[in-house]
């Protein structure tokens, strides 16, 4: 691991009213039997994962959004968490941690071998735990976005009656996670699908202390807002916070879901927890910056909201105990070479392991009992974890960077993913049709394409939707769309496997119907053309085309063809020379069309703004966005995903001929 000690400075940290330090007993505790009242957390004993670290746990319930945390009560007779460390005892504490792994636990390909992505850091955590003195605890940790990104997802059904098994939540159990937050991607099956899993297969605590309201799940019996755990004689404090940007909320499904501010819910636990704690985790799912940020798998700027930076400049002042944020959501790589000096801020180590399994992270501490920040020693880096290409001969210099037998742990793999994936097999291997050739929709072209013109495997999706629409309980569609940001790969010519459209399309969206006027199309057209990737961005070769261009790039089925006129700037931009069904659109302003939206966009597209919030993605000018959620939907409970799958079985084959074209339905610069 790649390292750097620092000791961290003694600056502000006191803040009027908060509560630092520790006596025998916390003033914050008080002994009496009942549930927690307003301003109250409940501690409650807790079983740990029996494959992880933790020797004890307690959950804290309650309600975190009451106001402040003034007192945490427990019954007479419940052990209460002591610190066993003399003054100025020192304890190593290892974090072993990972973030938005987003079901990548075992990446299979039938030319390149499986890559053991889990297994390898099951390795390296249980060589830590072996090698630990006995003063070093060494803890496994996940920063949330475990679902939504593999076929492992399909195991999860859509439904309770199809749930099979929760493949994250079953696996992590048995690698001995000690502790996981929730992220805004647990929710994409809706919380009936996340209470199924986290009941039958998550045995350890996952936590959010700004997720509220679901009628299918709720904090304090499903989930926690906050833990306490002890561990070679540390407590340790554990505090959840989910992204309030991205999380799919307003669904009809679960009305009253709400994701409240992360930083009012920092501001309202921490000195509490902190009181009962040695050392405090935050595990925030919120992304790593402020507002429009630029980082991880962004390209261009993306809307994070009240994000990493804001919550460790609330938490810092707080309390004088360490405190590390481990963080996820935007995908950043932080620390590889050890601590950057600018993710250290009001004296909160911020750090992050990228995602999908690129990286395992590590934080090593050196605590001193009752010294707060003062003499805390830490060092951070990552593990890269290896990927496999079993093609690479072993006299190619590239031989050594890969993953080969003895990197993971084949034991874990053959007893605890083996069976998941033999599970997922007939799913995995089953061939849905074949593509006839891949010149226009191969992986290397669709990300060519996505963000900057016309793209061949949309304009297949879109039209092949509005086709399927015809079985549709409340008839044919008129138009279809997609996000550029859903497509994440192409495909190859021969057989096409149900995982290789997976792969294509990954995110669980259903298929929402809305109706739109002439008048409402011009608009969305107008607002979509200001999102796309002009020449000018272009020319400089900075932008990554294969990264996430998070600014809502829509693409459309064939009723709409128009050309983009760039202006002189995105704000100028407008969507001119339109037609629909062949006619021109300014002949049609108060005619009513049926369009069909996937989940994301009805939903405002969250951080890519169909929201009425300025366009992000490093669209200058703060420009609005037009407001989709505005617009009148049926939802139609159908996959969206499905839809297409059911198409290509029908068809039989990916061709010009079923609609993989580029037809010239956008003309623009880019062309």
């Amino acid at each position: 691991m790649a390292g750097t000690t620092i000791q961290f400075s003694r600056r502000n940290l006191l803040k009027s009213g908060a509560v630092v330090g520790l006596t025998a007993v916390s003033p914050f505790l008080t002994f009496r039997a009942g549930a927690a009242a307003e301003g109250e957390l409940q501690m409650v004993p807790a079983t740990p994962n029996p494959n992880g670290a933790f020797e004890r746990l307690f959950l804290l319930k309650g309600d975190p959004f009451s106001g402040p945390i003034s007192t945490i009560i427990t019954a007479e007779g419940n052990p209460v968490p002591q610190s066993s460390l003399e003054p100025g005892e020192r304890r190593v504490l290892r974090l072993m941690h990972f973030n938005d792994l987003h079901n990548h636990i075992t990446d299979t390909h039938g030319k390149k071998g499986d890559t053991h992505r889990l297994s390898q850091m099951v390795k390296k955590v249980r060589e830590a735990k072996a090698a630990a003195k006995d003063n070093e605890a060494v803890l496994f940790l996940s920063g949330g976005d475990d679902h939504t990104g593999s076929v492992f997802d399909e195991l999860l059904g859509w439904s309770p009656e199809g749930f099979v098994a929760d493949p994250a939540y079953r696996s992590y159990s048995a690698a001995g996670v000690d502790i996981a937050v929730l992220g805004n991607h647990e929710f994409d099956r809706g919380c009936e699908i996340l209470k199924a899993g986290l009941k039958a297969d998550a045995k350890f605590p996952v936590l959010s202390a700004n997720v509220r309201g679901s009628k299918f799940m709720s904090m304090n019996e499903d989930y926690a807002c906050a833990a306490i755990a002890e561990v070679k004689g540390m407590r340790i404090g554990f505090i959840g916070l989910t992204t309030a940007v991205d999380t799919r909320v307003g669904q009809p499904s679960d009305p009253d879901l709400t994701v409240s501010s992360p930083v009012e819910a920092i501001r309202n636990v921490l000195p509490a927890v902190a009181s009962v704690s040695d050392v405090v985790v935050i595990l925030s799912h919120c992304g790593y910056g402020s507002g429009n940020h630029m980082s991880g798998k962004a390209a261009t700027n993306r809307m994070i909201g009240e994000g990493d930076f804001d919550i460790a400049a609330a938490a810092g002042p707080l309390t004088d105990k360490p405190i590390v944020l481990i963080g996820g959501h935007s995908h950043t790589r932080l620390n590889a070479e050890g601590i950057d000096p600018d993710n250290v801020i009001d004296g909160v180590l911020l750090t992050q392991a990228e995602a999908n399994g690129s990286h395992l992270g590590e934080i090593a501490m050196s605590i001193a009992a009752d010294n707060g920040r003062k003499a805390w020693f830490s060092s951070v880096g990552l593990h890269p974890v290896k990927t496999r290409d079993d093609r690479v001969a072993a006299d190619d210099p590239k031989y050594a960077g890969l993953e080969h037998d003895g990197d993971f742990d084949a034991e874990f793999e053959a007893e605890h993913i083996a069976p998941l994936l033999a599970a997922l097999d007939e799913k995995l291997t089953e061939v849905i049709g074949s593509v006839e050739q891949d010149e226009l929709v191969s992986t290397e072209r669709t990300i060519a394409d996505r963000y900057i013109r016309e793209c061949a495997i949309a304009n297949f999706m879109n039209d092949a939707l509005v086709e399927r629409s015809s079985t549709f309980a409340n008839g044919k569609i008129d138009i279809a769309m997609f996000n550029a940001t859903g497509l994440s790969a192409g495909v190859s010519e021969g057989p096409l496997t149900f995982k290789q459209w997976f792969d294509v399309m990954p995110y669980a969206d259903n298929v929402h119907v809305a109706t739109m006027t002439g008048t409402e199309i011009q608009e969305m057209l107008d607002n979509n053309a200001k999102r796309i990737l002009r020449p000018e961005e272009l020319a400089g070769g900075e932008i990554k085309l294969e990264s996430f261009v998070s600014r809502g790039f829509l693409h459309f089925s064939k009723a709409i063809r128009y050309r983009i006129e760039y202006g002189t700037s995105a704000a100028e931009a407008r969507a001119v020379d339109v037609e629909v069904n062949g006619r021109p659109l300014a002949e049609q302003m108060d005619k009513s069309f049926t369009i069909a939206f996937n989940t994301y966009i009805s939903l405002g597209g969250f951080g890519e703004s169909w929201n009425g919030k300025p366009i992000g993605g490093g669209v200058a000018g703060d420009i609005p966005s037009m407001d989709l959620r505005k617009l009148n939907y049926l939802h139609t409970g159908l996959v969206y995903r499905n839809e297409i799958i059911a198409f290509i079985r029908d068809a039989g084959v990916i061709s010009a001929k079923t609609g993989a074209v580029l037809d010239g339905r956008l003309q623009t610069a880019n062309a």
